[in-house]
Parts: C-alpha cells; structure tokens; sequence
C-alpha cells in the first residue's frame, strides 16, 4: 500500500464525537469538619489532639516532646502569632530550627477531606519552617477547619489574595522512591503532632 493510499484511507474515517462532559462538582465534606480532619490526618501517621483552648497547648506540647525522648526545648519564629505563648517548663528559641529541633507553627488552614494543613507564608510564618526541623507541632483552630482545598483558595482570595508559597501538609514527609521502601523525614519533618483547638 502506498503512502498517500494510507493517508486517504485516514482521511475518510469519520471521528465520533465524544459527549461534553458535565460541569464538574467537587464532593462537599460534611458533619464536623475538625472531627473528619482529625481522623484523616490521624491515618497518616500524625499524633493528632484536640485540645479545649490554648491554655492546654502547653502541658500537650511538654507531652509529646517526653514521648519522643526530646528535650524541653523548641524552636518558634520570632513574629509568629505563637511568640507570646507561656511555656513554662520548655525554653523557647527563636533560631530557624535544624534537623534535630522540634519547632511549633500555626497552620492557617486545615482541609477536612483529605487530612491537610495548609500554611500561608507570611510575616511570621516563614515557608522553611516547615522542612526543617526532626518534629513539627502545628497548631490550628477548628473554626478553620474548611471543606476542602478550593475552601481555602477562596478564603485566602477573599484576604487580599493568594501568598507567595502555600504549603499543604498530610502527615510527617515521606517518599517510596528508594527501593519501594517507605522512608520518613525524606523533605521535611519525620514526625508531625497538630493540636485542634476547639476554642
């Protein structure tokens, strides 16, 4: 067979029509979303509590450091809303944190659909904060708990607009690209506890 007879063989094909497909609808999480955000971040290897008000922050931050056999010491950005916190029975830095350092930040969202924090980089919440350190404990509040991603998108438009970086967290960093082997701490924290404020 000759080229051009292929060729027109080609062109005589009539092509179906695939059918438009219809308006995407994004599927709404419902119920308590700090409760669904809790239990899916849960899943993901994360020591998630729910803490009355912020007066419990500190007896749960000393908590999870004496689990992990760490000193009574973190690492929290100078302009953080979290500057002003009373520690008392943990020192307090103010030095970027290393890989060994466990540091404290305020998450300014949480996604109940898919267990994610979502950190807005800003004044006092610097984006390298959260590749940093051995232990990140975030902090948020479940009136920010939202829906889903697109909840936050709009939130942050509606607050002047959407940041430089926007990191979106589920669970301590991990990758399986070494022999399939799931390994933690590969980008960023090998180990992460968030604490939902209910109040």
């Amino acid at each position: 067979m000759s080229r051009e007879h292929i060729l027109s063989a080609i062109r005589a094909r009539k092509l179906i029509e695939a059918p438009t497909p219809g308006a995407y609808t994004a599927p709404k999480t419902e119920g308590d979303l700090a409760e669904a955000f809790a239990k899916k971040l849960s899943a993901q290897q994360t020591d998630v509590r729910m803490l009355d008000s912020m007066r419990d922050v500190p007896d749960a931050i000393a908590d999870i450091l004496r689990g992990r056999n760490m000193a009574a010491e973190i690492r929290i950005a100078p302009d953080s809303e979290l500057a002003g916190l009373d520690l008392p029975n943990v020192e307090v830095r103010r030095e970027p944190p290393g890989q060994f350092d466990a540091a404290v930040t305020f998450a300014s969202f949480a996604i109940a659909e898919t267990g994610t924090l979502a950190y807005a980089s800003g004044k006092g919440s610097p984006a390298s904060w959260h590749f940093r350190p051995l232990l990140e404990i975030a902090i948020v509040r479940a009136g920010t708990v939202v829906g889903e991603l697109e909840d936050v998108l709009a939130a942050l438009k509606s607050r002047g607009g959407i940041p430089s970086t926007l990191n979106l967290v589920s669970g301590p960093s991990r990758t399986g690209d070494i022999e399939q082997t799931m390994e933690l701490g590969a980008h960023g924290p090998k180990s992460l506890a968030v604490l939902v404020l209910k109040s």
